[in-house]
Order: structure tokens, then sequence, then C-alpha cells
């Protein structure tokens, strides 16, 4: 008869111990976002995915058809999609743009503390940002511009200069070179 050592089944029962408990574990739940922040992106996204729309729809038609879309907006009742729209309208680079006058109507939007305006902060936050660089750029490019005509307008004058010289310098007269040299001429 074989005797058995208490310690020698111990690994054997502590494998089996640590196997089941694996097997029989059950997954970790998912974390999932809270229904509140659910809510509010389901409310952003319904409220800003039309006017991605109506910015695809401006990018899409003719000028004519957005000068008709800009009287439209402009007697319409200023809601703050109304506004946005218009704000969307006037960054339009194929239509007569009036950046100031976009940025007054997304700043109307962004003070808006009413709860459903606050969906569409974001967008407009992201509108003024774009319009403001706009803005300071198109400024830059008028300095470079003007310090551009200037320095033409410099280098016309130095090229008048130059000319008046060079014409100045034909018109004197060749002395005739007698047998002698002029004093202080190296011999």
């Amino acid at each position: 008869m074989k005797t058995y050592d208490m310690h020698s089944g111990w690994p054997r029962l502590l494998a089996v111990i640590l196997l089941s408990g694996c097997a029989t574990s059950p997954e970790p739940p998912q974390e999932a976002l809270p229904t509140a922040a659910v809510a509010q992106i389901d409310e952003a996204a319904a409220a800003i995915l039309p006017l991605l729309s109506y910015l695809q729809f401006l990018q899409r038609i003719s000028p004519q058809q957005l000068l008709r879309e800009r009287a439209i907006l402009t007697v319409a009742p200023p809601t703050p999609v109304t506004q946005l729209r218009l704000a969307l309208l006037l960054g339009q680079p194929r239509a007569p743009q009036d950046l100031v006058r976009a940025l007054g109507l997304l700043e109307g939007v962004l003070k808006s503390n009413d709860p459903a305006v606050a969906s569409l902060h974001p967008l407009a936050r992201l509108l003024a940002s774009q319009y403001q660089e706009r803005l300071k750029l198109a400024t830059q490019n008028e300095k470079i511009l003007q310090q551009l005509k200037e320095s033409q307008h410099r280098n016309g004058e130095l090229q008048e200069k130059l000319d008046a010289l060079s014409d100045i310098e034909r018109s004197l007269t060749v002395r005739p070179s007698s047998g002698k040299k002029p004093p202080g001429a190296p011999r």
C-alpha cells in the first residue's frame, strides 16, 4: 500500500483551484458613459449636424444663390441657429465676406445662457477662432501689400535718378586730349 504525503498533493490542489477560479470568474463590467454625458453628446450632435450639412450646401451653390440665401437669412428671425447659419454664409470665400459681422453674430450665440443654445457653443467657438485668424491674416496681407507698393515706388524713384545721372553723364562732352596731361595725373 502506498502512503500519500500530505504535502505532495498541495501543488495539484492549488493548480485545480486556480484554474477553476479563472474559468468561473465573470467578465469585468465595461465602463459605460454616464447617461447624462451620452445625452449631451446626442443633443450636441443633433444641433450641430444640420449646421454642418448647411455648410456643405453653401459650398456647393453658386455665388448668386449665396446672395439669395444671405437675403433670406437677413430677414429671418434672429434665432441662434439662424445667426450661426448667417455667420457660416458670411465666412464663405465665394461670397462677399463680412467676417466682422460674422464674429458679432457668433459672439451673440456664445453669450447666450440658454441651455438649448449651449450645444451650439463648440461650433460657434471654432468658427469665431477661424474667423479671427482669417481677419488677422487679411490685415497682415494688407500691410505686406502696402509695403510692396512703397518698395516698388522707391525702386521707381531710384531708377529715375539713375537714368537722370546716366543722361547727365552722356551729355558731358568729352574733351579732346592734348599732348599735355592734366596736373596730378600719373606719368
